[in-house]
């Protein structure tokens, strides 16, 4: 199960302009992340037969494509919400390994936080009420509410506590006051935390992500491209993708996210173990996620995450650093954050991330990184695990 997904390399990576970027459009987000990721690789555009975007509706890769100058003969357009990218990156290694494509490019361009801003669109989000969908949708189910009642769930069941919980926001938010493209470096306390604006019961504001305009991308190649590569490849070692449910009434245990399935595959394909990965960037929209995506990984027992994130764990020079950007709680989250788990995780393999570099103990570099995306409400998750080459 190893052997095809080691043939597929990520050999550029990048960021747009993010945060408060007023003037661009998605579009432009689009092509600033992939232009700069093809930089990153040094290699031109004609390179790309490949291609992965989600996020602007039914015909994001298309239209994003045309936008783009390129016409691919391999497309993904797979749409699972935060997880999308995870899922897109098992896709593009199985299709590089079975010849159907040289080259990759994955993403992504949002600007969320200015179409709130500009009243294009609310934050708080719901769904349209299709299908059993509409059985629940009049009871108020906002994204942030079904969270909000996952977390209740788990402080019920595990006597996991709010402050807890907290901690979670506050290393956040150091390893953000490391990264100088962080959104929110000012430090914040556990107290700070508690006595935010409720949101949602039990989330104050602090408990969930912020909102930022932003892009990113990602180029994978076929390893007869690397001698013309610019960088070290960061190699995808192993993937899991599992969906679960869209309503809540489905949602077998509020306290189990669905990572639980797709950490497993993505840990067994990959060879290795929790015990051996060095750094986790999980998508973290609200505290409850990083918590109990921790747990379903195997990096702690199931209930125990609200002692595992207390101990300072989570911080560049924690047990397991988490989240070494800052996260969507602090760094930046436009959208669907989780094409920017994988940029961070190569860019903390590599070596390249500056201020907030993680290193081993021995001051070596980190060799093993795990990204688990998750999306809607728990309903999906992708998990992908990188290795230098």
């Amino acid at each position: 199960m190893t052997g095809p997904h080691r043939k597929a390399a990520i050999a550029g990576i990048a960021l747009s302009d993010c945060g408060r970027v007023d003037e661009a459009t998605p579009y432009a987000l689009h092509a600033q992340a992939a232009r700069r990721a093809l930089a990153d690789a040094g290699l031109p555009p004609s390179v790309i037969d490949g291609f992965a975007s989600a996020g602007l509706g039914t015909l994001a890769p298309v239209e994003v494509a045309e936008y783009l100058g390129l016409k691919p003969r391999w497309v993904d357009s797979t749409s699972v919400g935060g997880s999308t990218w995870e899922v897109m990156a098992a896709h593009a290694a199985d299709a590089i390994a079975a010849g159907h494509a040289r080259a990759v490019l994955l993403v992504y361009g949002s600007t969320a936080r200015a179409d709130i801003k500009a009243k294009r669109r609310t934050s708080n989000l719901s769904f349209g009420a299709r299908g059993p969908l509409q059985f629940e949708v009049p009871y108020g189910h906002s994204l942030i509410a079904k969270y909000a009642m996952a977390a209740r769930r788990h402080m019920h069941e595990y006597g996991t506590t709010l402050e807890q919980l907290a901690h979670v926001a506050v290393q956040a938010r150091q390893n953000a006051s490391r990264n100088p493209d962080a959104m929110f470096r000012d430090p914040i306390t556990v107290d700070d935390v508690l006595a935010g604006p409720m949101i949602a019961d039990p989330f104050t504001k602090l408990h969930c992500c912020i909102r930022s305009d932003g892009g990113a991308a990602v180029l994978m190649v076929a390893d007869d491209l690397l001698p013309d590569c610019a960088k070290s490849p960061v190699r995808v070692l192993g993937s899991g993708e599992y969906v679960s449910h869209t309503t809540m009434s489905e949602w077998d245990d509020f306290t189990v996210s669905p990572a639980a399935v797709s950490g497993a595959l993505a840990f067994e394909r990959a060879g290795v173990t929790p015990a051996e990965i060095d750094i986790a960037e999980l998508y973290d929209a609200f505290t409850y996620m990083t918590l109990v995506t921790l747990e379903d990984l195997g990096f702690c027992a199931k209930g125990e995450g609200g002692a595992f994130v207390e101990k300072g764990r989570l911080l560049h020079d924690g047990e397991l650093p988490t989240n070494t950007d800052g996260g969507g709680l602090s760094a930046q989250h436009p959208g669907m954050r989780g094409l920017f788990l994988l940029v961070e995780a190569v860019r903390q393999l590599r070596g390249e991330a500056g201020p907030h570099q993680v290193r081993r103990a021995d001051g070596s570099l980190p060799a093993l990184a795990v990204a688990s995306g998750t999306g809607g409400w728990f309903c999906s998750a992708g998990t992908v695990v990188l290795g230098r080459d």
